[in-house]
């Protein structure tokens, strides 16, 4: 058994570790409620941009994108992969990127190449080292999406799409479903089809101003834009309920772990004062 000092030690330093874990649980608290309001404030338009993509997909114009053109045969596939720049935050991560993993295995399975776009800190690493072909990354993000830092790793994968060199195109990340529960998803991207976008019934044609072609190119882009930047609020919303959610449990566990060792510190104190005595009425015997 351990003497009282080491105990003592011990205790506070499990204490220590107590403050910072329960510090840190109100800090992701207040940043999951704001992440949270970022997340729903993106919901009217990803949904308005929704409805007008299923608009299109229903018109006929005269040009047709090369987002919704569908490619006979698939023989290499791009991977939008979206994780956390810290750690702390539980499996989040984890779940992720197994779930991505499992499925780039599944695709060199089939004979097909995965090119990959990593988005935070975490999945860029990851990817590193598992030897993936990494055709851009974004780290740093910070507690809030900006469109301006997302731009260029996505562009990348998009023109890659059009110039023919992948010929599917597929976002991982975590979505939000309540604050104890995130669910790793796969979703495509590309290429667009009305069933994925919720096309409506009927028959829909437009009046294009200047022309088809530039109006489809930018709301096209726009589209995928406004997916991915969706993906990426819901992921951060999850890393900071799962966040929350694990300094709170280790929170507990040092609650815990502080009792027992209190317990077994009022253990070797009572044995060494139950010695201590022994030995004077032991020694008091010998004398007399």
């Amino acid at each position: 058994m351990a003497n009282s000092k080491e105990i003592r030690t011990k205790i506070k330093s499990v204490e220590n570790t107590s403050k910072i874990t329960k510090a840190m649980e109100m800090v992701a608290a207040s940043k999951m409620r704001k992440a949270q309001e970022r997340m729903r404030a993106a919901r009217p338009y990803a949904e308005k941009i929704r409805n007008v993509a299923a608009h299109f997909s229903k018109a006929h114009p005269e040009y047709k994108h090369p987002f919704v053109i569908k490619r006979e045969q698939v023989k290499n596939v791009g991977l939008i992969v979206v994780s956390s720049d810290k750690g702390l935050c539980g499996g989040l991560n984890t779940n992720v990127l197994r779930l991505a993993l499992n499925q780039m295995k599944a695709w060199e399975t089939d004979k097909q190449g995965v090119a990959v776009s990593a988005i935070g800190n975490k999945c860029f690493g990851f990817m590193g080292r598992v030897g993936a072909n990494v055709k851009s990354h974004i780290t740093g993000l910070g507690d809030a999406p900006h469109m301006d830092k997302l731009i260029g790793p996505v562009k990348v994968m998009l023109d890659a799409y059009i110039a023919g060199e992948i010929d599917q195109l597929f976002i991982a990340y975590t979505r939000f479903i309540n604050t104890m529960k995130q669910e790793p998803v796969l979703e495509q991207l590309l290429p667009l089809s009305g069933e994925q976008m919720g096309s409506a019934e009927g028959h829909w044609d437009y009046i294009y101003e200047p022309d088809a072609k530039t109006v489809v190119d930018e709301l096209m882009t726009r589209y995928i834009e406004s997916l991915i930047f969706h993906a990426v609020a819901e992921n951060m919303a999850s890393e900071q309920s799962a966040r929350m959610v694990a300094m709170k449990s280790a929170s507990d566990n040092a609650k815990n772990v502080i009792d027992e060792l209190k317990l077994i510190y009022n253990k070797a104190r009572q044995a060494a004062i139950t010695k201590e005595i022994s030995e004077i009425v032991g020694g008091a015997a010998a004398v007399s």
